[in-house]
């Protein structure tokens, strides 16, 4: 396949971040499963941090479907981790596209056997491999997997995606992915939003959710409402494919005011750098409290985001008192479903009856600088650019508890929350971790780097934070093995392996002093070697299983079986 080194591009280097679907090649890639295509999420969907890069294949609550290379191309990267996307891999094909399938099963034999050689020659279940050109080939609807639920995955699926030459993934619906699709986008809330001091909605300095009435059309008008000075609105919206009921992403969003374009939301493609700005685009704290997301259809400061085609006035409305307003939402699936929202506006300029909620507290943090705090036990620091706008944040300590004010803001980038440990017995130490406190007040694991007297952690989230103390190692339960029992009739090696404290940070298997590779599944506890490795291959066996937390407590399993092959 000489020819994979010739590159074809189609006219991805256009600025504008939305793609018309004659540019791209609609019949280069086939399905990469046999069977009907059903989705439990689509290109786009808000996820949590993120943007959802792929498309998530439904597999009738099943592992093990054949998955098909769906071009000809060669294995470029194979990533194989306990969470993520679990086994993973990537096919950079002839034209500069690379496909993407993940939360896989296993791989096909040739692919298997080559990644089952260099993890034995690492000692490592997890590792990324970066495969020269022409060492795996494929060619279009070979078998190079089987679906499976493994990583981060929340039931049996496919995750499948298209990326570009400079991977920025892209909508699998541009390249000819076709989906049955007749319903419309259900929309369940509109906000609408103040956006300065001088704002207001129906006299509120405050959000304001819409009350929204249906009409016999299925399209949407909400309430009329006055207004006063820059407002926008928001909207909590999904879409729903003819085969499931999963609740999927929105392709499309369009607003106007009084028929003049104002802002469009259109999911074609982004990039990594720029998914986690999602944080900014929805309004987080509304959905921290109600798990909601609603969608800001304006633009505020530090959101880059690229998927906006039109942006006038950055899709917000400034209302002159005496005037009415039209403003119209149109929700839009890739199948071109459409559902229309109706919202009337009077402009009054009037008294603000409801002033803006804001708690205020001694610490109040720009974002466009470093911040540091220190209590005397605890120190945070917060870098520019972690807070997307400048706000009041409660910091407080109780004893060993940090309130690092709560979930409502979102932390662009980490900060860094460190303890001094100098009360602590020097064996003791070594033993701790920080942590935020779940629901039942039990210290979710964050780090435990120890420098200086200081136990230190970096966290993405704010919230109550407090150190815990892990003396008790894993614990480790042999599922079908036992001193002297004969395993020549079984498939696999099973463990059980658990950690209630810090967490498990490692694990390490060996049969007559020889490693053995074990894979670990984090939602099951489980851990297995499989004997078709051919690695046992003596009939008396010692085996050696040592299980490490996240503070280096360990155990050790020990025994001897029998087996002939």
């Amino acid at each position: 396949m000489a020819r994979f080194f010739v590159f074809i591009f189609f006219g991805l280097c256009c600025a504008s971040p939305s793609f018309a679907q004659e540019e791209l090649p609609p019949d280069y890639f086939q399905k990469p499963l046999d069977i009907p295509l059903v989705l439990s999420g689509t290109f786009g969907e808000l996820r949590s941090n993120h943007f959802h890069s792929g498309l998530d294949i439904k597999t009738q609550r099943k592992e093990g479907f054949k998955v098909f290379a769906t071009a000809e191309g060669s294995v470029s990267r194979i990533k194989i981790a306990h969470y993520g996307y679990g086994k993973a891999l990537y096919i950079t094909h002839p034209n500069g596209y690379v496909t993407v399938y993940a939360h896989l099963k296993k791989f096909s034999p040739k692919i298997e056997a080559y990644i089952k050689k260099q993890q034995y020659k690492k000692e490592s279940f997890e590792i990324e491999l970066f495969p020269n050109t022409g060492v795996l080939e494929v060619t279009k609807g070979e078998v190079i997997a089987y679906s499976g639920n493994t990583g981060s995955s929340g039931g049996p699926h496919l995750h499948y995606e298209i990326r570009d030459r400079n991977s920025r993934p892209m909508n699998p619906f541009l390249f000819g992915v076709d989906i049955s699709d007749t319903k419309k986008p259900l929309v369940t809330r509109v906000m609408a939003y103040p956006l300065d001091e001088n704002s207001a909605i129906n006299r509120s300095a405050n959000p304001v959710e819409l009350r929204l009435t249906q009409q016999p059309n299925g399209n949407f008008t909400t309430e009329s409402i006055t207004a006063q000075g820059r407002i926008g609105f928001g909207i909590s919206t999904v879409d729903q494919q003819d085969l499931a009921n999963n609740k999927n992403g929105i392709y499309n969003i369009k607003t106007s005011i009084n028929g003049k374009a104002s802002l469009e939301i259109q999911m074609d493609k982004f990039s990594f750098a720029e998914t986690r700005y999602l944080n900014r685009m929805i309004d987080y704290s509304f959905f921290m409290n109600k798990k909601s997301r609603i969608q800001k259809l304006f633009i505020e400061k530090n959101n880059p985001l690229s998927i906006y085609p039109v942006a006038e006035d950055n899709g917000e409305l400034f209302v002159t008192d005496g005037l009415s307003y039209e403003y119209n939402i149109a929700v839009k699936d890739f199948k071109n479903n459409t559902t229309k929202v109706n919202i009337p506006i009077l402009g009054k300029t009037d008294t603000i009856s409801i002033p803006k909620k804001i708690k205020t507290t001694d610490h109040y943090v720009y974002a466009d600088q470093n911040y540091t705090y220190n209590d005397g036990k605890f120190d945070i620091y917060i870098p520019k650019g972690a807070l997307y706008e400048d706000a009041f944040l409660d910091l407080q300590v109780s004893g060993d508890v940090l309130t690092f004010h709560n979930k409502e803001i979102p932390l662009h980038k980490n900060a860094v929350i460190s303890y001094d440990i100098s009360k602590y017995l020097p064996e003791d130490r070594k033993k701790l971790y920080l942590g935020i406190l779940n629901y039942k007040d039990e210290v979710y694991y964050s780090g435990a780097r120890i420098k200086d007297n200081k136990l230190t952690c970096t966290t993405r989230k704010l919230g109550t934070y407090s150190v815990g103390l892990d003396k008790t190692p894993p614990k480790i339960v042999a599922q079908n093995v036992s001193k002297g029992k004969w395993m020549s009739k079984y498939r696999y090696l099973k463990f059980k392996i658990t950690d209630n404290a810090s967490g498990i940070k490692g694990y390490r298997a060996t049969v007559n002093g020889k490693f053995i590779l074990m894979e670990y599944d984090y939602k099951t506890n489980s851990l297995t070697h499989d004997f078709n490795d051919n690695i046992v291959t003596d009939t008396e066996n010692n085996l050696k299983l040592i299980v490490t937390d996240n503070v280096g407590n360990s155990s050790t399993f020990e025994t001897t079986f029998f087996r002939k092959n």
